[in-house]
């Protein structure tokens, strides 16, 4: 009962749960960007112009974001750089693209964003190949 109600941490335990985080969130951004590469078939690209950059523009980045950086998340490589473009996307599909709908649309975007800044602020963990390079 004490363990249960404990403020400590045993480091490995956090090393495991950052590991099953950075993949599990990783791969459940790629359901998202996979789809979007697809989008560029198009013509013209419909996808929605944040910022005034265009669509093309804000349809690359974003797939740069989802596809690529949760690629580098799932490897656990330059994973604190790799979340700050899904942190910025995410933050633009909270609080620009989602902001005006129901709270159910913006709960997405927010718990994704959750996650990004805990992985940011915590790192890849032990099991990660940031681990490997930082060994070197």
């Amino acid at each position: 009962m004490k363990k249960l109600f404990g403020t400590g941490h045993n480091s490995q335990n956090v090393d495991f749960v950052l590991l099953f985080s950075r993949i599990a969130i990783a791969m459940l951004m790629l359901t998202h960007g996979i789809p979007k590469m697809g989008k560029f078939a198009e013509s013209p690209v419909q996808f929605m112009n944040v910022l005034g950059m265009g669509a093309t523009t804000s349809l690359s980045l974003a797939v740069f974001a989802e596809v690529i950086c949760s690629v580098f998340v799932f490897l656990g490589l330059g994973t604190r750089l790799a979340v700050i473009p899904l942190i910025i996307m995410m933050s633009i599909a909270a609080f620009h693209v989602h902001i005006a709908d129901p709270f159910g649309k913006l709960e997405l975007p927010l718990m994704y964003l959750l996650v990004y800044v805990v992985l940011f602020v915590l790192g890849s963990g032990k099991y990660s190949f940031d681990r490997f390079l930082s060994r070197e």
